[in-house]
Protein backbone atom coordinates (compact mmCIF):
# COMPACT_ATOMS: atom_id res chain seq x y z
CA UNK A 1 0.00 0.00 0.00
CA UNK A 2 1.21 3.88 -1.07
CA UNK A 3 -0.12 6.44 0.83
CA UNK A 4 0.88 9.82 -0.98
CA UNK A 5 0.40 13.37 0.41
CA UNK A 6 -1.18 15.83 -1.56
CA UNK A 7 -2.23 17.89 1.33
CA UNK A 8 -0.97 18.25 4.93
CA UNK A 9 -1.06 22.07 6.03
CA UNK A 10 -3.59 23.87 8.32
CA UNK A 11 -4.02 26.26 5.62
CA UNK A 12 -3.22 27.70 2.61
CA UNK A 13 -0.70 30.20 0.75
CA UNK A 14 2.66 30.00 -0.64
CA UNK A 15 2.49 26.67 -2.28
CA UNK A 16 0.18 25.10 0.74
CA UNK A 17 -2.56 22.81 0.56
CA UNK A 18 -5.32 21.76 3.03
CA UNK A 19 -5.49 17.71 3.99
CA UNK A 20 -6.13 15.77 1.28
CA UNK A 21 -4.54 11.80 1.47
CA UNK A 22 -4.26 9.37 -1.45
CA UNK A 23 -4.20 5.73 -0.57
CA UNK A 24 -2.81 3.75 -3.87
CA UNK A 25 -4.44 5.51 -6.61
CA UNK A 26 -8.17 4.33 -6.35
CA UNK A 27 -9.04 6.26 -2.92
CA UNK A 28 -8.88 9.53 -0.76
CA UNK A 29 -8.84 10.15 2.63
CA UNK A 30 -10.16 13.87 2.50
CA UNK A 31 -10.75 16.11 -0.18
CA UNK A 32 -9.06 19.74 0.97
CA UNK A 33 -7.40 21.95 -1.36
CA UNK A 34 -4.21 19.32 -1.91
CA UNK A 35 -7.08 17.19 -4.24
CA UNK A 36 -6.74 19.58 -6.69
CA UNK A 37 -2.50 18.74 -7.14
CA UNK A 38 -4.10 15.58 -9.42
CA UNK A 39 -4.46 15.47 -12.82
CA UNK A 40 -7.18 14.82 -14.89
CA UNK A 41 -6.71 11.21 -15.47
CA UNK A 42 -5.45 10.79 -11.55
CA UNK A 43 -8.82 11.88 -10.75
CA UNK A 44 -10.88 9.69 -13.07
CA UNK A 45 -8.91 6.71 -10.95
CA UNK A 46 -10.80 7.56 -7.58
CA UNK A 47 -13.45 5.88 -6.18
CA UNK A 48 -13.93 5.96 -2.83
CA UNK A 49 -13.29 9.13 -0.73
CA UNK A 50 -13.12 8.31 3.24
CA UNK A 51 -14.02 12.02 5.05
CA UNK A 52 -12.57 11.74 8.85
CA UNK A 53 -15.03 15.38 9.37
CA UNK A 54 -17.27 18.02 7.17
CA UNK A 55 -15.23 21.07 7.78
CA UNK A 56 -13.98 23.09 4.53
CA UNK A 57 -10.64 22.42 4.38
CA UNK A 58 -11.38 19.19 4.38
CA UNK A 59 -13.61 18.31 2.02
CA UNK A 60 -13.91 21.39 -1.02
CA UNK A 61 -12.28 19.98 -3.41
CA UNK A 62 -14.69 16.79 -3.55
CA UNK A 63 -17.74 19.10 -5.61
CA UNK A 64 -15.40 19.74 -8.13
CA UNK A 65 -13.52 16.97 -8.13
CA UNK A 66 -17.22 15.51 -8.98
CA UNK A 67 -17.95 18.03 -11.63
CA UNK A 68 -14.90 17.93 -13.52
CA UNK A 69 -15.32 14.18 -14.00
CA UNK A 70 -18.64 12.52 -13.18
CA UNK A 71 -19.67 12.22 -16.32
CA UNK A 72 -17.20 10.32 -18.11
CA UNK A 73 -17.28 7.78 -15.26
CA UNK A 74 -19.38 4.58 -15.22
CA UNK A 75 -20.14 4.28 -11.43
CA UNK A 76 -20.64 6.67 -8.32
CA UNK A 77 -17.72 8.20 -6.68
CA UNK A 78 -18.94 6.31 -2.62
CA UNK A 79 -18.46 9.22 -0.10
CA UNK A 80 -17.99 6.97 3.37
CA UNK A 81 -18.56 9.50 6.29
CA UNK A 82 -19.90 9.16 9.94
CA UNK A 83 -23.52 9.64 9.37
CA UNK A 84 -23.94 13.18 10.90
CA UNK A 85 -21.54 14.32 8.62
CA UNK A 86 -23.18 12.87 5.59
CA UNK A 87 -26.26 14.64 6.63
CA UNK A 88 -23.83 17.83 6.83
CA UNK A 89 -22.95 17.24 3.13
CA UNK A 90 -26.96 16.72 2.10
CA UNK A 91 -27.82 19.76 4.16
CA UNK A 92 -25.23 22.22 3.54
CA UNK A 93 -23.58 21.64 0.75
CA UNK A 94 -24.82 19.22 -2.14
CA UNK A 95 -27.83 21.22 -1.52
CA UNK A 96 -28.49 22.81 -5.20
CA UNK A 97 -27.93 26.08 -3.11
CA UNK A 98 -24.15 25.40 -2.30
CA UNK A 99 -23.61 22.74 -5.29
CA UNK A 100 -25.74 20.41 -6.78
CA UNK A 101 -26.57 17.32 -5.49
CA UNK A 102 -24.64 15.22 -7.38
CA UNK A 103 -26.54 11.97 -5.96
CA UNK A 104 -29.34 12.80 -8.33
CA UNK A 105 -27.12 13.96 -11.68
CA UNK A 106 -28.49 13.09 -13.94
CA UNK A 107 -30.82 10.82 -12.10
CA UNK A 108 -31.01 9.03 -8.65
CA UNK A 109 -30.89 5.97 -10.39
CA UNK A 110 -27.20 6.69 -12.55
CA UNK A 111 -25.98 9.57 -10.09
CA UNK A 112 -22.72 10.42 -10.01
CA UNK A 113 -22.27 10.83 -6.07
CA UNK A 114 -23.45 7.85 -3.26
CA UNK A 115 -23.43 8.47 0.43
CA UNK A 116 -22.24 5.61 2.83
CA UNK A 117 -22.35 5.70 6.21
CA UNK A 118 -19.26 4.33 8.17
CA UNK A 119 -20.23 3.77 11.78
CA UNK A 120 -17.24 2.80 15.01
CA UNK A 121 -16.90 -0.53 15.25
CA UNK A 122 -17.07 -0.94 11.68
CA UNK A 123 -14.75 -1.75 8.75
CA UNK A 124 -14.97 -1.40 5.18
CA UNK A 125 -12.60 -3.35 2.74
CA UNK A 126 -11.58 -2.37 -0.50
CA UNK A 127 -9.03 -4.03 -2.14
CA UNK A 128 -6.35 -5.57 0.52
CA UNK A 129 -6.88 -2.66 2.49
CA UNK A 130 -9.61 -1.88 5.14
CA UNK A 131 -10.97 1.18 6.58
CA UNK A 132 -11.81 1.49 9.89
CA UNK A 133 -13.37 4.82 11.63
CA UNK A 134 -11.50 5.60 15.19
CA UNK A 135 -12.61 8.28 18.04
CA UNK A 136 -11.65 12.13 17.85
CA UNK A 137 -12.07 14.93 19.63
CA UNK A 138 -13.08 17.83 17.91
CA UNK A 139 -15.84 20.38 17.68
CA UNK A 140 -17.79 18.94 15.08
CA UNK A 141 -18.66 14.70 14.58
CA UNK A 142 -15.10 13.44 13.51
CA UNK A 143 -13.19 10.32 13.66
CA UNK A 144 -9.71 9.26 13.09
CA UNK A 145 -9.20 6.18 9.99
CA UNK A 146 -7.10 3.09 10.84
CA UNK A 147 -5.81 2.18 7.23
CA UNK A 148 -4.84 -1.61 7.52
CA UNK A 149 -2.64 -3.80 4.82
CA UNK A 150 -1.13 -7.06 5.19
CA UNK A 151 2.24 -5.17 5.56
CA UNK A 152 0.81 -3.23 8.75
CA UNK A 153 -1.29 -0.33 9.83
CA UNK A 154 -1.53 3.69 9.50
CA UNK A 155 -3.79 5.34 11.25
CA UNK A 156 -4.35 9.34 10.26
CA UNK A 157 -6.31 11.34 13.73
CA UNK A 158 -8.15 13.46 11.14
CA UNK A 159 -8.49 16.94 13.36
CA UNK A 160 -8.41 15.96 16.83
CA UNK A 161 -7.50 17.46 20.69
CA UNK A 162 -6.60 15.52 23.44
CA UNK A 163 -8.37 11.76 23.49
CA UNK A 164 -7.97 9.46 25.35
CA UNK A 165 -10.31 6.64 23.61
CA UNK A 166 -7.94 7.69 20.73
CA UNK A 167 -4.98 6.36 22.48
CA UNK A 168 -6.70 2.93 23.53
CA UNK A 169 -7.88 2.91 19.83
CA UNK A 170 -4.49 2.79 18.92
CA UNK A 171 -2.82 0.88 21.36
CA UNK A 172 -5.01 -1.88 20.47
CA UNK A 173 -3.43 -1.92 17.19
CA UNK A 174 0.04 -3.55 17.60
CA UNK A 175 1.46 -3.79 13.80
CA UNK A 176 1.12 0.05 13.95
CA UNK A 177 3.64 1.60 11.86
CA UNK A 178 2.96 5.23 10.87
CA UNK A 179 0.72 7.75 13.43
CA UNK A 180 0.00 10.50 11.26
CA UNK A 181 -1.12 13.54 13.84
CA UNK A 182 -2.20 16.75 14.21
CA UNK A 183 -1.02 19.53 15.99
CA UNK A 184 -2.55 22.61 14.53
CA UNK A 185 -0.47 25.26 17.43
CA UNK A 186 1.88 26.59 19.41
CA UNK A 187 2.06 25.85 23.10
CA UNK A 188 1.43 30.13 24.20
CA UNK A 189 -1.94 29.71 21.77
CA UNK A 190 -3.32 26.59 24.13
CA UNK A 191 -6.34 28.29 24.80
CA UNK A 192 -7.70 28.71 21.16
CA UNK A 193 -6.30 25.02 20.91
CA UNK A 194 -8.80 23.69 23.31
CA UNK A 195 -11.40 25.78 22.42
CA UNK A 196 -11.27 24.62 18.59
CA UNK A 197 -10.04 21.25 20.01
CA UNK A 198 -7.19 20.56 18.07
CA UNK A 199 -3.21 19.77 19.71
CA UNK A 200 -0.50 21.86 20.67
CA UNK A 201 2.33 20.57 21.62
CA UNK A 202 2.61 19.39 25.38
CA UNK A 203 -0.91 17.67 24.60
CA UNK A 204 0.13 15.94 21.74
CA UNK A 205 3.22 14.92 24.06
CA UNK A 206 1.53 13.71 26.76
CA UNK A 207 -0.70 11.55 24.79
CA UNK A 208 2.07 10.14 23.11
CA UNK A 209 3.89 9.02 26.28
CA UNK A 210 0.27 7.22 26.90
CA UNK A 211 1.38 5.05 24.20
CA UNK A 212 2.23 1.27 24.33
CA UNK A 213 2.79 1.03 20.87
CA UNK A 214 5.89 2.58 19.03
CA UNK A 215 4.85 4.06 15.56
CA UNK A 216 6.30 6.42 13.39
CA UNK A 217 4.64 9.86 14.12
CA UNK A 218 4.00 12.06 11.60
CA UNK A 219 2.99 15.44 12.43
CA UNK A 220 -0.11 17.67 10.15
CA UNK A 221 -2.19 20.55 9.86
CA UNK A 222 0.48 22.74 11.31
CA UNK A 223 -0.98 26.16 11.42
CA UNK A 224 0.92 28.09 7.88
CA UNK A 225 3.86 30.11 9.22
CA UNK A 226 4.44 28.45 12.83
CA UNK A 227 5.44 25.43 11.34
CA UNK A 228 9.48 25.78 13.29
CA UNK A 229 7.48 26.99 16.06
CA UNK A 230 5.20 23.87 16.60
CA UNK A 231 7.69 21.42 15.48
CA UNK A 232 10.35 22.75 17.33
CA UNK A 233 7.98 22.83 20.70
CA UNK A 234 6.84 19.03 20.32
CA UNK A 235 10.78 18.22 19.68
CA UNK A 236 11.68 19.50 23.22
CA UNK A 237 8.34 18.40 24.71
CA UNK A 238 7.93 14.87 22.87
CA UNK A 239 12.37 13.74 23.30
CA UNK A 240 12.62 10.42 22.01
CA UNK A 241 10.20 10.16 19.84
CA UNK A 242 11.61 11.75 16.34
CA UNK A 243 8.43 13.66 15.40
CA UNK A 244 8.92 14.73 12.02
CA UNK A 245 6.48 17.38 9.58
CA UNK A 246 4.46 15.21 7.20
CA UNK A 247 5.40 16.82 4.03
CA UNK A 248 3.45 17.70 1.30
CA UNK A 249 4.18 15.34 -1.71
CA UNK A 250 5.96 12.65 0.60
CA UNK A 251 5.20 9.01 -0.04
CA UNK A 252 4.66 6.45 3.02
CA UNK A 253 5.38 2.64 2.01
CA UNK A 254 3.53 -0.22 4.09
Amino acid sequence: MKLTVLGCSGGIGSGRHTTSLLVDDDVLIDAGSGLTRLDFEQLLKIDHVFLTHAHLDHVLGLPLMLDSVGDLRDTPVTVHALPEVLDVLAAHLFNWKLWPDFREIPSAEAPWLRFAALDFGEALTVGDRSFRPLPANHVVPACGLHVACPAGSLVFSGDTGPSDALVAALNAIPDLRHLIIETSFENELADIARASKHHWPDSLAADLRALSVAPEVWITHLKPGNESAIMNELREAAPGWGVEALMQGQVIAL
